[in-house]
C-alpha cells in the first residue's frame, strides 16, 4: 500500500518517528514506511536495497549499559554464594532432610516385664493390643484431604474429628512421631485402620501389648500392691524418655519399678515409601526386655487376709480397714490388704472418666493404700515402745510396780484407766497384758516427784523403732506418721506443752500418728530380738536371659535396745494372749504374743481398733497387724481378724 506524506495516520505521530530521530519509522520517496529494514505492511519483506541506508536502529551508549552489567554481576554472585551455602556449608543438613524423605528412625519398645508371687503364680502379664495412631507430618497438606482422613479414622474408632485434633494438639510431640488416637481397639476396627493406612498417609496401626492382672478381679486388694499403668503426659514425652504411644507405671510396683519393668528401647532405621509405609529395614539396634519381678507376697495368704477383714467389716457394718503381714527376720511382706479396694484391670486399657470419678469421689477412698499410707492415732499398740524405753533408761525394771486405782488427778485434770476401779498392783508384764494406762502415764510423764521419760526421750525411742519417718518400703505413697514435740506445739498451735500432753503421748494418744506398716515393723523388732528390719515387696529381679538378682535389704538398725529389755516386753505381749486383752489368740495351734489398741480420735465417731501380734512365740515366723477404722475396741474387732489369718497361716501345724 502506498501512502503520501499527507495521508499518514495521525496516531503514528504519537511515536518519535522521523528520519532525524535515533529510533523511529522512515517514510521513503515512494511513500513506503520502513521500520528497521522491514516493510511495515509487506509481512516482513526486506526493504529495497537503495533504502537500506535509511533503516531505523537502536543506539545505546556504554555509559547506559554499565548499570545493567553491574546488576547482572551482583545477581550472579548472589546465586553462586547461595549455591555454595547449600552444597558446602549446609550439605549435611540438607542431606539429612533428603534422607528423611525416604528413611525414618523408629524406636522399638521393649516388652514389659511380668510379675510373679513368691510361689511363681503369675500376677501381671502382657496381652496383645491394637492402637490406631496418626503421624502428623505424614497427614495430607491439603485441608480437604486432611479432613477426609481424620473423618474416616474418627468413624472407625468411634470418635469425632475434633477429638482427634485435640489429641494431636495435646500430644505436643515431634511431627514425625506416632500419636495414639484410640487404644485397645477391637479386631474389626484394627483391620479397617490397616486398610485405611494402605491408602492414606499419616494413619498407622500399632501392634503392642497391654497389662492384664489375673488375680485382681477376685483379690482386688492386690491392686494396691501391683498398681497400674496409664498413658504418658506431654511432660513425660518432653523429657525424651517416652514416646506418645508409651504407657507408664503410676501406682504400686508398676511405678516404683518402672525402670526395671520397662527395659531398654531398641532403634531401627527403615526405608519408607511415599505413603510413609515401611519397605525395608536399613539398620537395627536391638533393645532389651524389661526384668520380671518375683514378689515376697503369698497370694493365698493375701486372699485369706482380705476375706477375714471383709467378713469382720461386714459384720460390724464398717467400710475401712487394713492388714499387714510380714516376716519378722528379713522384712519380707507376705500380704498387704487395704480395704476398700479396686480392680486395676479397669486401668489396663484406659479407664473412662465416669468410672474414674466413681473411684476418686468415693468417701471411703478405694484407691488409697491404707496399709502403708494411712497415718492414724496408735492407741495402746504404742505402749511396747514406752516399756522398752523406760527399761533402757532405767526408769523401771520388769519388777517395778505401781498401783492402779482407776486413774489419778493432776490439778483439776483426771487421767483415767480404761478399767473402772483400776487394775491393782501392776508390773511391766501386767501393764502390757492388760494395757494399764496408769503404769504408762507414770513411766512416760512421772508422778508425785517420780521421774518419767518426758517427751524428748519418748520420741527418741519412737524413732528407734521406726516411727516418725517412712520405713522405706519399695512402694510409692508411703505415709510417715507424726511425732509431736514441744517446739511443734508452740509453733503450730501457739500453746505450751503440758504434762497432760506427755501422758497422752505415753499411751499412744494426742497428736501421735502412725501407719499400720510402722506398727508391723515395730512388732517385728520385738519378735526378732531387736533388729529394725527394712520392709520390702520384691524378692528378686529376673533378667531377659534368666539371670536372677536376689533383693534382701539389710536391717535399718540392729539391736535398737538391749536384748534383755526386748525379752521383757515380749513376755508382756505373751501374757496379753494368755491372760489379757489378746486372749482371742489363746486357742491357736501355735503360741502367739500380741498387743491390742483402742485409739480415740473423734468425739463424734467410734475409736479405731488395733491389734498386732507375732507367732510362734519362741521362734517367730510371722507378724500380723490389723487396723479397723472406727472399729471400737481392738480386742473385739481386730483380734478376730488376726486369729483367722494366723489359723490360715498355720493350718495343719502343731507346735
Amino acid at each position: 500500500m502506498k501512502l503520501d506524506e499527507n495521508s499518514i495516520p495521525d496516531d503514528i505521530s504519537a511515536f518519535p518517528i522521523s528520519l532525524n530521530e535515533k529510533i523511529g519509522s522512515v517514510i521513503t520517496d515512494e511513500g513506503l514506511i520502513f521500520v528497521d529494514d522491514t516493510l511495515a505492511d509487506w509481512g516482513g519483506r526486506s526493504a529495497p536495497e537503495n533504502e537500506k541506508n535509511r533503516r531505523i536502529g537502536t543506539s545505546v551508549g556504554t555509559d547506559k549499559l554499565l548499570p545493567i552489567w553491574l546488576i547482572l554481576l551482583v545477581g550472579l554472585i548472589v546465586v553462586l554464594i547461595r549455591c555454595g551455602q547449600i552444597q558446602i556449608i549446609k550439605r549435611a543438613q540438607f542431606a539429612a532432610l533428603a534422607e528423611g524423605n525416604r528413611s525414618r528412625i523408629e524406636r522399638i519398645p521393649a516388652e514389659r516385664g511380668v510379675v510373679f508371687d513368691r510361689n511363681d503364680l503369675i500376677l501381671v502379664q502382657n496381652m496383645p493390643k491394637f492402637t490406631a495412631t496418626v503421624i502428623p507430618s505424614d497427614l495430607p497438606t491439603n485441608e480437604a484431604d486432611r479432613r477426609l482422613v481424620l473423618g474416616r479414622l474418627a468413624e472407625i474408632v468411634e470418635l469425632t474429628p475434633r477429638d482427634i485434633e485435640e489429641k494431636l494438639i495435646y500430644a505436643n510431640s515431634l511431627d514425625s512421631v506416632a500419636v495414639p488416637i484410640a487404644e485397645d481397639i477391637n479386631h474389626e476396627q484394627a483391620i479397617l485402620v490397616e486398610i485405611m493406612s494402605s491408602r492414606w498417609m499419616g494413619v498407622q496401626l500399632l501392634r503392642g501389648t497391654k497389662r492384664e492382672y489375673p488375680q485382681a478381679t477376685e483379690i482386688s486388694s492386690m491392686s494396691h500392691i501391683i498398681g497400674f499403668e496409664s498413658g504418658v503426659t506431654a511432660e513425660d514425652v518432653e523429657s525424651g524418655d517416652f514416646l506418645p504411644t508409651d504407657r507408664i507405671g503410676r501406682t504400686g510396683l508398676e511405678r516404683s519399678y518402672e525402670t526395671e519393668l520397662r527395659g531398654k528401647y531398641g532403634r531401627r532405621r527403615v526405608e519408607v515409601d511415599a505413603l510413609g509405609h515401611r519397605k525395608t529395614t536399613i539398620a537395627e539396634e536391638p533393645g532389651s526386655a524389661g526384668q520380671n519381678l518375683i514378689l515376697t507376697i503369698d497370694t493365698e495368704l493375701q486372699q485369706a487376709a482380705q476375706n477375714a477383714l471383709q467378713q469382720e467389716l461386714e459384720t460390724a457394718g464398717l467400710n475401712r480397714g487394713s492388714v499387714v503381714i510380714m516376716r519378722p527376720h528379713n522384712g519380707e511382706m507376705l500380704a498387704l490388704v487395704s480395704w476398700p479396694a479396686y480392680d486395676n484391670n479397669q486401668f489396663a486399657s484406659g479407664i473412662s472418666s465416669e468410672d474414674y470419678a466413681v473411684l476418686s469421689e468415693d468417701i471411703d477412698a478405694p484407691l488409697f493404700s491404707r496399709a502403708i499410707g494411712a497415718s492414724l492415732p496408735s492407741g495402746s499398740v504404742f505402749k511396747p515402745v514406752l516399756a522398752a524405753a523406760a527399761l533402757t533408761e532405767k526408769i523401771v525394771t520388769p519388777q517395778t510396780t505401781f498401783l492402779s486405782v482407776g486413774g489419778f488427778y493432776v490439778g483439776q485434770w483426771f487421767f483415767p484407766d480404761w478399767k473402772a476401779g483400776g487394775h491393782g498392783s501392776t508390773n511391766l508384764a501386767k501393764a502390757l497384758s492388760e494395757s494399764v494406762n496408769t503404769y504408762f502415764y507414770i513411766i512416760g510423764g512421772g508422778y508425785e516427784g517420780g521421774e518419767g521419760l518426758g517427751p524428748e526421750r519418748i520420741t527418741k525411742y519412737a524413732r528407734l523403732f521406726g516411727f516418725g519417718s517412712k520405713t522405706g518400703i519399695d512402694l510409692p505413697s508411703e505415709g510417715a506418721g507424726f511425732l509431736p514435740s514441744e517446739e511443734w506445739k508452740l509453733e503450730t498451735k501457739g500453746e505450751q506443752w503440758f504434762i497432760g500432753d506427755t501422758y497422752h503421748l505415753s499411751i499412744g494418744q494426742g497428736d501421735l500418728l502412725v501407719t499400720p506398716l510402722q506398727v508391723a515393723v515395730m512388732t517385728a523388732t520385738f519378735a526378732n530380738g531387736g533388729d529394725l528390719v527394712h520392709p520390702h515387696v520384691v524378692r528378686a529381679l529376673i533378667s531377659g536371659d534368666g539371670q536372677r538378682q536376689n533383693l534382701t535389704p539389710e536391717p535399718i538398725a540392729r539391736q535398737v535396745v538391749p536384748s534383755e529389755h526386748i525379752a521383757a516386753v515380749r513376755q508382756g505381749m505373751r501374757d496379753s494372749v494368755l491372760y489379757g486383752s489378746s486372749r482371742g489368740l489363746s486357742l491357736l495351734p501355735v503360741s502367739a504374743a500380741g498387743k491390742t489398741g483402742t485409739a480415740q480420735w473423734s468425739s463424734q465417731h467410734d475409736n479405731h481398733a488395733w491389734f498386732t501380734a507375732f507367732a510362734p512365740y519362741d521362734q517367730p515366723e510371722v507378724v500380723v497387724t490389723v487396723m479397723i477404722e472406727e472399729g471400737g475396741e481392738g480386742s473385739r474387732t481386730a483380734v478376730p481378724v488376726a486369729r483367722k489369718i494366723l489359723e490360715s497361716f498355720f493350718a495343719g501345724r502343731q507346735e
